[in-house]
């Protein structure tokens, strides 16, 4: 299983309307390294779901539900998509500011690449962010 971050403008698409559909295909992704990361997962992968914006914060946990394929709407076989669902919300949300906080996150692509919309995570980060979001696996 391998763990990534997927970031969302929220007034665009929120975690709370993953929640509400239950599952989406996960779109829009143009950035090639951000492309290459979605190539790459598996069914059953988990990630993050990070708002942008204002908010900037992690906000809940969704699972890989599908393999990437092309996304349909466009035609361009390099443009991947996957599905995901909602797993839960976190308990406590936690801030880009605290992350950036905690010296532990320095080799993080989240804070080496603030621009890129999907972030591996390592198992040792995702074990940090989780507990620090005091969410259970």
């Amino acid at each position: 299983m391998a763990y990534w971050l997927l970031k969302t403008e929220p007034k665009n698409y929120s975690y709370f309307n993953l929640e509400q559909d239950g599952s989406t295909v996960w779109d829009g992704v143009n950035n090639a390294l951000a492309l290459k990361h979605i190539r790459n997962m598996l069914i059953g992968d988990l990630a993050l779901i990070y708002h942008t914006g204002s908010e900037r914060q992690i906000i809940g946990i969704a699972e890989v539900v599908s393999h990437p394929y092309a996304d349909p709407t466009l035609n361009d076989a390099k443009r991947v998509v996957v599905d995901i669902k909602a797993l839960r919300r976190v308990s406590i949300p936690l801030t880009l500011a605290q992350i950036k906080q905690n010296g532990e996150f320095t080799e993080f692509d989240l804070l080496r690449l603030p621009r890129l919309s999907v972030v591996p995570v390592s198992e040792s980060n995702w074990q940090r962010l989780i507990s620090l979001t005091n969410s259970t696996e």
